[in-house]
C-alpha cells in the first residue's frame, strides 16, 4: 500500500471522527448557525446526502492525500503533531474560502467569535487523528515488509 493510499485511509478515519464532533456539537446546539455539511449542500445545489459524500471524499481523497505528500516536510517531529500543524492549514484555507463562499464572512465572523475558534479545536482534533492513523499505517506497512 502507498503512502498515498495511507494517508487517504487515514484522512477517511479523521474525517469520521471529524464528522461525529460535527454531530455531537450539532445535538447539544453548540453553534447551531455553522453546519459546514449545509453550506457544501447550499453551494453544489444538491441533497444533504450528496454534500455528506463530498465531505467524505474532501477528507478522505484531498487532505489525507495531500498529508501524505507534505507531510516529511511538516515541522513538528511526531506525526500526530505533524497532522496538527496541518489540521490548522486545512482549518485556515477553509476560513478565508469556504467561509467566504457560504457567505458567512472571512473566518465567519458573521456567525460570531465561536465559529472561527470551534472549527479550529475540530480540525486541531482531525489533524490529530489524521497523523496518529497515518503513523500507524505507516508502522504496519514497515513491519508487515519484514
Amino acid at each position: 500500500m502507498t503512502n498515498i493510499v495511507k494517508g487517504m485511509l487515514a484522512g477517511l478515519s479523521a474525517t469520521i471522527v471529524l464528522s461525529l464532533l460535527m454531530l455531537m456539537k450539532g445535538a447539544m446546539s453548540l453553534l447551531p448557525a455553522l453546519d459546514p455539511i449545509g453550506m457544501v449542500a447550499m453551494m453544489m445545489d444538491v441533497p444533504m446526502a450528496v454534500a455528506w459524500g463530498v465531505h467524505l471524499m474532501i477528507g478522505a481523497i484531498i487532505w489525507g492525500g495531500v498529508f501524505a505528500l507534505l507531510e516529511p516536510h511538516l515541522p513538528g517531529g511526531a506525526r500526530w503533531l505533524k497532522g496538527v500543524v496541518f489540521g490548522i492549514g486545512a482549518w485556515l484555507i477553509m476560513m478565508v474560502t469556504m467561509m467566504p463562499m457560504a457567505g458567512t464572512g472571512f473566518f465567519g465572523m458573521q456567525l460570531g467569535m465561536m465559529a472561527p475558534v470551534m472549527t479550529l479545536v475540530m480540525h486541531i482534533v482531525f489533524g490529530a487523528v489524521l497523523g496518529g492513523v497515518y503513523a500507524m499505517l505507516l508502522r504496519r506497512g514497515s513491519a508487515s515488509a519484514i
